[in-house]
Protein backbone atom coordinates (compact mmCIF):
# COMPACT_ATOMS: atom_id res chain seq x y z
CA UNK A 1 0.00 0.00 0.00
CA UNK A 2 1.14 3.36 -1.05
CA UNK A 3 2.42 6.18 1.39
CA UNK A 4 1.26 9.91 0.58
CA UNK A 5 4.63 11.81 0.91
CA UNK A 6 2.53 14.92 1.88
CA UNK A 7 1.69 12.74 5.21
CA UNK A 8 5.30 11.15 5.60
CA UNK A 9 6.90 14.35 5.44
CA UNK A 10 4.40 15.59 8.24
CA UNK A 11 3.92 19.29 9.15
CA UNK A 12 7.63 20.27 8.08
CA UNK A 13 7.09 21.12 4.31
CA UNK A 14 4.08 24.01 5.34
CA UNK A 15 6.49 25.13 8.86
CA UNK A 16 9.69 25.30 5.91
CA UNK A 17 7.52 28.14 3.41
CA UNK A 18 6.20 29.76 6.66
CA UNK A 19 9.41 30.27 7.80
CA UNK A 20 10.78 30.79 4.51
CA UNK A 21 7.87 34.15 4.53
CA UNK A 22 8.80 35.02 8.10
CA UNK A 23 12.56 35.85 6.56
CA UNK A 24 11.47 37.80 4.56
CA UNK A 25 9.54 39.84 6.48
CA UNK A 26 11.98 39.95 9.13
CA UNK A 27 14.94 40.82 6.99
CA UNK A 28 12.78 43.72 5.17
CA UNK A 29 12.29 44.85 8.98
CA UNK A 30 15.80 45.09 9.44
CA UNK A 31 16.71 46.83 5.98
CA UNK A 32 14.21 49.65 6.82
CA UNK A 33 15.34 50.30 10.14
CA UNK A 34 15.58 53.53 9.86
CA UNK A 35 12.78 54.79 7.05
CA UNK A 36 10.18 57.18 8.43
CA UNK A 37 7.05 55.71 9.03
CA UNK A 38 8.16 52.23 8.13
CA UNK A 39 5.79 49.50 9.91
CA UNK A 40 7.65 46.32 11.34
CA UNK A 41 5.67 43.16 9.77
CA UNK A 42 5.68 39.81 11.14
CA UNK A 43 3.55 36.45 11.12
CA UNK A 44 1.57 34.81 13.45
CA UNK A 45 3.61 31.25 12.63
CA UNK A 46 2.07 29.10 15.33
CA UNK A 47 -1.62 30.31 13.64
CA UNK A 48 -0.44 30.13 10.48
CA UNK A 49 1.18 26.50 10.86
CA UNK A 50 -2.10 25.41 12.40
CA UNK A 51 -4.51 26.98 9.53
CA UNK A 52 -1.94 25.57 6.90
CA UNK A 53 -2.20 22.45 8.91
CA UNK A 54 -6.04 22.15 9.04
CA UNK A 55 -6.36 23.30 5.49
CA UNK A 56 -4.17 20.17 4.63
CA UNK A 57 -6.34 17.55 6.66
CA UNK A 58 -3.56 16.88 9.34
CA UNK A 59 -4.59 16.41 12.90
CA UNK A 60 -5.13 19.79 14.39
CA UNK A 61 -2.24 21.52 16.48
CA UNK A 62 -2.71 22.44 20.16
CA UNK A 63 -1.39 24.97 22.38
CA UNK A 64 0.02 23.77 25.88
CA UNK A 65 1.33 26.80 27.32
CA UNK A 66 0.29 30.40 26.73
CA UNK A 67 3.05 32.26 29.01
CA UNK A 68 4.86 34.74 27.41
CA UNK A 69 3.11 34.33 24.10
CA UNK A 70 1.70 37.82 23.91
CA UNK A 71 5.34 39.32 24.50
CA UNK A 72 6.80 38.21 21.24
CA UNK A 73 4.40 40.27 18.87
CA UNK A 74 1.41 42.40 20.01
CA UNK A 75 -0.69 42.32 17.96
CA UNK A 76 -1.67 45.78 15.57
CA UNK A 77 -3.86 45.70 11.75
CA UNK A 78 -3.04 42.37 9.66
CA UNK A 79 -3.16 41.64 5.92
CA UNK A 80 -3.03 38.55 4.38
CA UNK A 81 -0.12 37.01 2.78
CA UNK A 82 -0.62 34.23 0.98
CA UNK A 83 -2.72 32.30 3.42
CA UNK A 84 -0.75 33.65 6.46
CA UNK A 85 -1.87 36.37 8.39
CA UNK A 86 0.84 39.12 8.27
CA UNK A 87 0.47 41.62 11.46
CA UNK A 88 2.07 44.96 12.17
CA UNK A 89 4.33 45.15 15.49
CA UNK A 90 3.25 47.07 17.94
CA UNK A 91 6.74 49.03 19.15
CA UNK A 92 7.61 48.85 22.84
CA UNK A 93 9.50 52.26 22.11
CA UNK A 94 7.86 54.60 19.28
CA UNK A 95 10.36 56.45 17.72
CA UNK A 96 9.89 59.89 16.59
CA UNK A 97 9.69 59.58 13.10
CA UNK A 98 7.19 56.55 13.44
CA UNK A 99 9.23 54.02 12.15
CA UNK A 100 8.28 51.06 14.41
CA UNK A 101 11.88 48.73 13.76
CA UNK A 102 13.79 47.46 16.92
CA UNK A 103 16.62 46.07 15.75
CA UNK A 104 17.52 43.79 18.37
CA UNK A 105 14.01 42.71 18.44
CA UNK A 106 13.91 41.78 14.47
CA UNK A 107 17.36 40.41 15.14
CA UNK A 108 16.78 37.56 17.73
CA UNK A 109 13.01 36.91 16.06
CA UNK A 110 15.51 36.49 12.47
CA UNK A 111 17.59 33.94 14.71
CA UNK A 112 14.95 32.21 16.40
CA UNK A 113 13.25 31.88 12.92
CA UNK A 114 16.51 30.14 11.27
CA UNK A 115 17.13 27.66 14.14
CA UNK A 116 13.31 26.59 13.40
CA UNK A 117 13.67 26.82 9.52
CA UNK A 118 17.15 24.56 10.07
CA UNK A 119 15.36 22.09 12.57
CA UNK A 120 12.11 21.17 10.34
CA UNK A 121 14.83 21.01 7.15
CA UNK A 122 16.61 18.54 9.20
CA UNK A 123 13.62 16.74 10.22
CA UNK A 124 13.01 16.63 6.14
CA UNK A 125 16.17 15.52 5.44
CA UNK A 126 16.48 12.79 7.80
CA UNK A 127 12.85 11.40 6.16
CA UNK A 128 13.93 11.71 2.82
CA UNK A 129 17.49 9.81 3.82
CA UNK A 130 15.36 6.89 5.47
CA UNK A 131 13.21 6.57 2.80
CA UNK A 132 16.27 6.43 0.34
CA UNK A 133 17.45 3.63 2.52
CA UNK A 134 14.04 1.98 2.90
CA UNK A 135 14.25 2.01 -1.22
CA UNK A 136 17.86 1.01 -1.78
CA UNK A 137 18.26 -1.54 1.30
CA UNK A 138 21.50 0.06 2.55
Amino acid sequence: MALPLDSYLGIHPQALKLSAQRSELLAANMANADTPNYKARDLDFKSALAASNAASGALPLRQTSTAGNNKTMPVGSAVENNGARTLYRTPLAPSLDGNTVDSEVEQANFVQNAIHYQASLSFVNAKFRSLMTAITGQ
